[in-house]
């Protein structure tokens, strides 16, 4: 699916116990991790000490874990879990029955000083036959590698301007599915309203939120 040399390859299980036990989750959440998850495997490390790469300012490691699946459904929020607490950037690789989905957040580090990172988003690619999963690796450092990988996973979502960074870019789709979000809320309200008035002040809050989507 990589090809990523072999000096990349960590090949280690790691128990799903070690993110729930000891750790502050919901008993939903340690429910998740049990009946959705059977197997985490730490597939590989790239890194400037693995690949011929620069270290990045952002990026120090990019861990790579393969996660098998007793469905083809995972809940984002496990992910978020695995991600908030393991102090690298992570490209997962959910797998079930010979078919692959890569998934990857948006991380950035927290302003608290600490090793905590913020998740602001994840991006997926379609269920595919682990024979057509193929991921570039592309770029001289690990940022760019990161961010590459963003970029082939997210793809047509991450709708990049002329000198944009990915942080931007991040920045403006979620801006723009909030402001969606909140049109499809307005347009509903708009089909129940029976005053005309009402109505007319809620078509109009819908054409202000458009216009901002536009100007995104």
């Amino acid at each position: 699916m990589l090809n990523l040399p072999a000096a990349t390859e960590f090949n280690k299980r790691i128990p799903k116990q070690k993110f729930y036990e000891n750790l502050p989750i919901s008993p939903t959440m340690k429910r998740v991790f049990v009946e959705q998850i059977r197997t985490i495997i730490w597939r590989n490390k790239i890194a400037a000490t693995t690949m011929n790469l620069a270290e990045g300012d952002a990026v120090k490691e990019l861990e790579v874990f393969e996660i098998q699946l007793n469905s083809p459904a995972l809940d984002e929020l496990v992910l978020k879990q695995m991600d908030q607490v393991i102090p690298y950037h992570i490209l997962f690789l959910l797998s079930y029955e010979g078919k692959v989905q890569a998934w990857i957040g948006y991380k950035e580090a927290a302003q608290s000083g600490t090793n905590a990172f913020k998740v602001s988003g994840y991006y997926h690619t379609d269920w595919l036959p682990e024979t057509d999963m193929q991921l570039r690796i592309e770029g001289l450092s690990t940022d760019a590698v990161y961010e590459n990988l963003v970029r082939q996973i997210a793809g047509t979502e991450l709708q990049m301007q002329t000198g944009d960074t990915l942080q931007a870019t991040v920045e403006r789709t979620k801006q723009r599915a909030d402001l969606e979000k909140k049109i499809a809320a307005l347009e509903a309200k708009i089909r129940k309203e029976k005053q005309l008035n009402r109505q007319m002040e809620l078509n109009a809050e819908v054409k202000r939120l458009r216009k901002e989507i536009e100007i995104l």
